[in-house]
């Protein structure tokens, strides 16, 4: 009979011992956030950071556990400056970090470069970019907490065709490969529904001057106006429409859905804007958010907070089901996790990674305030 050798009992218990080690769940489990956290951008960026942020104080007041243990979780925060570069260089440094997923990150450009990052390390990116070939980038890793910009070209288009009134149509974008194809697809959505686009035009990002553009929607009877521009951009068209005696016009926007816009929609018939981000207050949970948001960082939210903290509650349930902070793991259990989401209520990621329960709204201004009109992810 062979005698066992002590020097191989040891190194058999050492490999067991480091195969447990592999799957241990360590005392503080970080959770990256990826945003434009300075420059144009950063009050989004912010936005997304303290929804995150008031998740995780929630859970941890809350004894999070995994697997039956006490865990600690912790924010780790980067810039990416709305910068495909930065983004990519903040990815590499959230990975050395060693946090298990990122809410990362808002403009789609940034998303998809540093996407590859987060793939070759199994880690999952919860992005709210609406791009929609983020996920196309043959990564199990790129998930998406709303609908994509195909859904909101097909509300922009169908809806504008629907409005009461409108028989000729004018398509504008602002030449940026978002607002351009955008601009395209709603421009088809109108055609498929028997209705004449009568100007399509391309402009660019900071045209504020349409004093060429205002006669020709003049002389082709355009009666619903349907953009890709700015809110700044609108609001100067809307003066100058108004300055035309063009105020039976309707004006209907990809975007736009600002205060700012709010406040500048006077004098023309109507103005409206489709947004795949809803407001917190839109949703039955929304308003107790909103106090705990409002009392934790002395403001409300600007943008899509609610959506982060609910990605947060989203990822911990992930971290119970599989009783593990294993990046892969974590990722597979989003693929397949229904788990409850307390402000939008529902977020599912399907398989290739697109927002199941997504859906766009319709919003119109009403007394310097935006309304909801309709909401809908079959349109």
């Amino acid at each position: 009979m062979p005698r066992f050798r002590p020097a191989l009992l040891f190194a058999s218990f050492a490999c067991a011992f480091l195969l447990v080690g592999c799957n241990r769940i360590p005392d503080t489990v970080k959770i990256g956030v990826a945003q434009p956290m300075s420059g144009p951008l950063a009050a989004l960026g912010h936005d997304m950071k303290n929804g995150v942020q008031l998740a995780i104080d929630e859970l941890n007041a809350q004894g999070f556990k995994i697997d039956g243990k006490p865990v600690k979780l912790e924010l780790v925060a980067v810039d990416d400056k709305s910068n495909a570069d930065e983004g990519v260089r903040v990815a590499e440094s959230l990975v050395e970090a060693g946090v298990v997923a990122v809410v990362g990150h808002l403009n789609s450009g940034v998303s998809m470069a540093a996407a590859p990052v987060y793939a070759k390390n199994d880690i999952a990116q919860l992005a709210i970019s609406t791009k929609p070939e983020y996920t196309q980038l043959g990564h199990s890793t790129t998930l998406r907490l709303v609908s994509n910009d195909a859904l909101q070209s097909k509300a922009l288009g169908s809806y504008a065709a629907t409005l009461a009134g409108a028989s000729k149509f004018a398509v504008v974008d602002d030449n940026t490969p978002y607002g351009k194809g955008l601009a395209d697809l709603a421009a088809a959505e109108i055609k498929k529904a028997g209705k004449p686009v009568a100007l399509r035009k391309s402009l660019d990002d900071k045209t504020t001057d349409f004093n060429t553009l205002v006669p020709e929607l003049k002389a082709a009877g355009v009666d619903v106006f349907v953009t890709t521009l700015a809110d700044f951009q609108v609001g100067a068209l809307i003066e100058q429409l108004v300055k035309a005696e063009l105020t039976s016009m309707v004006v209907i926007g990809g975007d736009i859905k600002t205060p700012k816009m709010a406040q500048a929609a006077m004098g023309v018939r109507g103005v409206y804007a489709t947004s795949p981000i809803a407001d917190a207050i839109e949703f039955p949970s929304g308003r107790p958010f909103l106090d705990k948001f409002n009392s934790a960082f002395k403001g409300n939210p600007v943008y899509g907070a609610h959506y982060a903290y609910d990605a947060t509650y989203v990822l911990a349930a992930a971290m119970r089901r599989a009783g593990s902070v294993d990046p892969k793991k974590l990722t597979a259990q989003l693929k397949v996790i229904d788990a409850l989401a307390p402000v939008t209520n529902n977020m599912r990621f399907r398989e290739d990674g697109e927002q199941k329960y997504g859906a766009v709204g319709v919003y119109k201004v009403t007394r310097g305030a935006w309304e909801t009109v309709t909401r809908s992810a079959d349109w």
